[in-house]
């Protein structure tokens, strides 16, 4: 006996996108092939959301929700350099197992559940710098630090710029957790001339 199709709804939709990203790549998320996925005809896609765009940004937020939640487990009572481990750990964790997904969180996002989502991880980001006393005005160059430092990692890493040199990545990802524990604890907390010019 044939087992019963999922039912189609946006929920269902999101996820099969999602797979198509990790499998494929984040942009071969179209609706062709998620109605082809889930065994229906795109118009029958269409009813359930408003194109292309609006089906990405479903798989930039379900991907937001899924990173937040990983987060919030791993930086549960830690602080300092012990929740700075645990955090970009995490998310080079989310990128390696769900490429696809990940890199749905690295373009301009519009969906409001996308946005609310990412709101989450940022904050549960400024958390972590928080610890170590960064002044506000500060506080998000150093949630962009760490960002920028960890996904350039990982986009390396995945595309095998590491493969043929020495020493092993996991090495150079423990150098790189040690400087941003460094540079965190050690922030410049005066403004350079160039921003006194402005």
């Amino acid at each position: 006996m044939a087992s019963a199709r999922p039912a189609l709804n946006g929920q269902t939709l999101s996820a099969t996108a999602a797979d198509v990203a990790d499998e494929l790549g984040f942009e071969h998320v179209t609706v062709s092939e998620v109605a082809r996925r889930v065994g229906v005809k795109p118009a029958s896609v269409y009813f359930h959301l408003d194109g292309a765009d609006d089906l990405r940004g479903r798989v930039s937020a379900l991907a937001l929700t899924e990173l937040g939640e990983r987060l919030a487990l791993a930086l549960a009572g830690r602080a300092g350099r012990d929740a700075l481990e645990a955090l970009v750990d995490a998310v080079r964790g989310y990128a390696v197992e769900h490429p696809g997904r990940w890199a749905s969180t690295q373009v301009r996002i519009t969906a409001p559940e996308a946005g609310a989502a990412g709101a989450r991880v940022a904050a549960l980001m400024l958390a972590v710098v928080r610890g170590y006393g960064l002044p506000p005005k500060e506080q998000t160059h150093a949630v962009r630090l760490i960002g920028s430092t960890v996904n350039g990692f990982v986009r390396l890493h995945v595309h095998g710029s590491f493969d043929h040199s020495d020493p092993d990545p996991e090495a150079s990802w423990l150098r790189m957790t040690q400087a941003l524990d460094t540079a965190l604890t050690h922030w410049p907390t005066t403004a350079t001339s160039e921003e006194t010019a402005r």
